[in-house]
C-alpha cells in the first residue's frame, strides 16, 4: 500500500508529543463502564486496534484480561512493548490487513481510529478483518466522535505550546472529512503534517457494520454510557455482534 498521513504522522515524535495530556483517567472511567456492560469473563481474550502507545491496552490487562494491541506505527509499538508480559502483547499490523481467525473474545476500536482513508474499502477491509478475528458471537466496540456535533462546533484554528515547541494547527472540512493542517515550529524550523478523519455518521457505520457480518447491539453517546443523542451526544459509541 502507498504511504498515507497517517504512516507519517502518527510515527513522529511531535504526534506523541501534541496529544501528551490524554485523559488515561477518562479511558479508565470508560473502559470500566463498558466492562459492566458487557459482562466480559476474564479469562476473555480481547484486542485494542488501534492501540497506539497502549494506554487502553494496558488497563484491559490489569483488569485480567488477555489482551493482545496492534498498530501501523512502529514507534507506538516500541514505547508499548516495554510494558507487554505474558498477558499483555504488542505488534506491529495495519488493521486493514487480516491479523488472525477467531482469535478474540472482543475488539476494542477506540477514539476515533477509523475513517482514516482515503476510500471507503478500506473501512470495509478493517471491518472485515475485526470480523475476521472474533470468535462465534464476538464484540466489537467501536469509540468514534459524533459527526454532526463536530460539524456543528468546529473550531477553525488553534495554537498549542509544549516547551519551546508550537503546534498551530487549521481545521476545515472538504469531501465530507474533516481535515486538520498541522504546523510544527521547532529550533527555527518548521514541520508540516496533516491528519483527516472520514465524517461517518450513525447511518454510515449502520450500513458498513451490517455489510460486514455485524449487528448493533446499542448506541452511546459519551464514556458514561448515556443514550445516543444525533444533536447533543459528545461521541457515537457502538456495540456490535458478530453475526456472519
Amino acid at each position: 500500500m502507498s504511504s498515507s498521513w497517517f504512516e507519517t504522522w502518527f510515527d513522529t515524535p511531535y504526534y506523541h508529543l501534541l496529544y501528551q495530556n490524554r485523559d488515561t483517567k477518562e479511558a479508565e472511567f470508560f473502559l470500566n463502564n463498558l466492562f459492566q456492560e458487557m459482562h466480559l469473563p476474564e479469562s476473555s481474550c480481547v484486542a485494542d486496534i488501534p492501540c497506539g502507545k497502549g494506554r487502553h491496552a494496558l488497563y484491559l490487562n490489569e483488569k485480567g484480561f488477555d489482551v493482545t494491541g496492534l498498530d501501523l506505527s512502529p514507534e507506538s509499538i516500541k514505547l508499548a512493548s516495554e510494558f507487554a508480559n505474558n498477558r499483555l502483547h504488542f505488534c506491529e499490523h495495519d488493521m486493514r490487513v487480516p491479523y488472525s481467525e477467531e482469535a478474540f473474545d472482543a475488539i476494542f476500536n477506540l477514539f476515533t481510529s477509523i475513517g482514516y482513508f482515503e476510500n471507503e474499502t478500506d473501512n470495509l477491509n478493517v471491518l472485515k478483518s475485526f470480523n475476521k478475528a472474533l470468535k462465534k458471537g464476538g464484540i466489537l466496540v467501536i469509540d468514534f466522535f459524533n459527526t454532526t456535533k463536530v460539524c456543528n462546533e468546529l473550531k477553525s484554528s488553534d495554537e498549542i505550546k509544549r516547551g519551546a515547541i508550537i503546534f498551530k494547527i487549521r481545521k476545515q472540512i472538504e469531501n465530507n472529512r474533516i481535515i486538520k493542517y498541522i504546523d510544527v515550529y521547532d529550533k527555527g524550523e518548521v514541520h508540516h503534517f496533516r491528519e483527516m478523519v472520514q465524517l461517518l455518521s450513525r447511518k454510515d457505520f449502520e450500513r458498513l457494520l451490517s455489510e460486514t457480518g455485524f449487528v448493533i447491539l446499542n448506541l452511546f453517546g459519551n464514556y458514561a454510557l448515556d443514550s445516543f443523542d444525533e444533536q447533543k451526544s459528545e461521541r457515537l459509541i457502538i456495540k456490535a455482534r458478530k453475526t456472519a
